[in-house]
């Protein structure tokens, strides 16, 4: 069993790519021209681990599949890594064959040649001989995507394809996807926001997916002026993008697109906290009030607001169709009484199966059968809401837990203040003392004294910034989150 393609409407557009449309009937003839060039004559490639570097692409929709269908395990590439990023992703994961796009050939091909990786373009990977193709349990391994990498080196999470399609089929369920959705691909595709709450779920659906290499905000507005999308994705730093851009139009021309995005059915936001401030924004410009949910690496998607019902800003929502969520105390506790913080741990068929290679770092993320987050929530009146990682969000400062997301949730208000990080700085009054790292907006000045000075009402006193950073800019993962600096060469 491998994650399928819907086969209901055979002659419906899959994949738009450029002005080319690609039917479901030829994706899936496409599919099967690359399992079987990659079985070489083999009838089973046996978990064989088969790296891809693409952008939103056919060939990139093609290879996922492709590799699933004859039996392989899909290692997804950042197209952005650095040669000692994708290296580590190769060796670590012991990949045997990569296939490039063609931008891609030349550069990745050094990195091959030093590991002994065979480095293939999509079309040596293409055969129309007539061979069956592999059948295997669901329990298979299918995909290893890695981790960001924060604290450590990335670690490769493996899912199954059962746990794959737990993930897909509770989206599905959650968010009502449909075969008459269209929606715009431009996330990255090494990560589970692109490959399953996007791709997977409209291709299980029977929808349509437009393929975008890169963000183009302009020709991504104008498609959404003219009707093209009915569902959109995205994380809060292009929420940002897309708030910025349609400020400075003039107001017709913002207008139309605003109008585009608020007939929409859905607009999600995930992968980072969304500020409350860039939530209300969005549903001032556009009347769509964003769905925030909230999932990882290694179990897909875990809490979401709701569809139909209330979708409260700042909160991630409820848990997912399938998924059982309960918070812990530091004792290992459930907590009972709310709100009170705690780790989130979940259970599940989305649940991943283990860190590729790594036993040790497999079985210390798991507690008496639950798999334990590193995020902190509180559960308030039936929705969770997060409080921030556990090592580099929740600042222990004068016996109280403070969450630097909901800070900085709050500092994104002020006037003066485009992007900022806060973090707990050691303090030998306070423990770990409020820190601000701030990018400031186009000829504004800030100092520590007034901003605490329009801190005094808009947060407690113990949460206000006690130190102040400002910053050229502030560091980013691959995923556009704004990472916590290292501040101590700094104060």
């Amino acid at each position: 069993m491998q994650v399928p393609l819907n086969q209901t409407h055979p002659d419906k557009p899959a994949l738009v790519e450029d002005a080319r449309s690609y039917t479901y009937a030829e994706l899936d003839d496409l599919i099967n021209q690359v399992a079987k060039g990659l079985l070489a004559g083999k009838s089973d490639l046996e978990e064989e681990r088969i790296a891809f570097l693409m952008p939103a692409s056919l060939g990139y929709v093609a290879m996922l599949h492709g590799i699933w269908r004859a039996g392989g395990i899909a290692v997804p590439l950042n197209t952005a890594s650095a040669p000692p990023e994708l290296e580590h992703c190769l060796t670590s994961t012991g990949v045997t064959r990569l296939v490039a796009g063609d931008d891609h050939l030349d550069v990745i091909r050094p990195l091959c040649d030093q590991n002994a990786v065979t480095l293939l373009s999509l079309a040596a990977c293409l055969s129309e001989e007539d061979r069956l193709l592999p059948t295997f349990s669901e329990d298979r391994r299918a995909l290893i995507v890695f981790t960001s990498g924060t604290t450590s080196k990335p670690k490769g999470v493996v899912t199954t394809h059962k746990a794959v399609a737990a993930q897909i089929t509770a989206l599905v369920d959650a968010w009502e996807w449909q075969s008459s959705d269209v929606i715009p691909l431009f996330l990255p595709l090494h990560h589970v926001h692109g490959i399953i709450n996007v791709l997977s779920c409209a291709l299980w659906s029977g929808a349509t997916v437009h393929l975008m290499p890169k963000l183009d905000v302009p020709q991504l507005c104008t498609n959404v002026a003219a009707g093209t999308f009915n569902v959109f994705m995205a994380v809060p730093t292009i929420y940002v993008k897309l708030i910025d851009y349609l400020t400075a139009l003039n107001p017709e021309e913002a207008k139309a697109i605003t109008h585009g995005f608020g007939e929409m059915r859905l607009n999600v936001s995930g992968s980072a906290a969304c500020p409350v401030e860039v939530f209300e924004s969005w549903q001032a410009l556009t009347k769509q009030v964003l769905l925030e949910r909230y999932g990882m690496t290694e179990i897909g998607m875990a809490l979401s607001n709701p569809y139909r019902g209330e979708r409260r800003a700042g909160c991630v929502g409820l848990p997912m169709p399938g998924v059982t969520v309960q918070l812990f105390d530091d004792q290992d506790q459930p907590i009972t009484e709310h709100p009170a913080p705690g780790e989130i741990r979940i259970k599940g068929n989305t649940v991943f199966l283990e860190y590729w290679n790594n036993p040790e770092a497999t079985a210390s993320s798991f507690k008496d059968g639950w798999f334990c987050t590193g995020d902190v929530a509180v559960l308030e009146d039936g929705y969770y809401r997060i409080m921030g990682r556990s090592s580099i969000d929740i600042i222990k400062s004068g016996g109280y837990k403070l969450s630097a997301l909901e800070i900085e949730g709050k500092l994104l208000a002020h006037p003066g203040i485009a992007e900022v990080a806060v973090l707990g700085i050691e303090d030998r009054t306070w423990g770990e003392a409020v820190a601000a790292a701030v990018v400031l907006r186009p000829a504004q000045q800030l100092t520590l004294a007034a901003l605490k000075a329009w801190c005094d009402g808009r947060l407690s006193a113990y949460k206000i910034p006690k130190r102040l950073v400002v910053m050229d800019s502030l560091p980013r993962n691959a995923m556009g989150k704004v990472m916590k600096p290292k501040l101590k060469e700094s104060l």
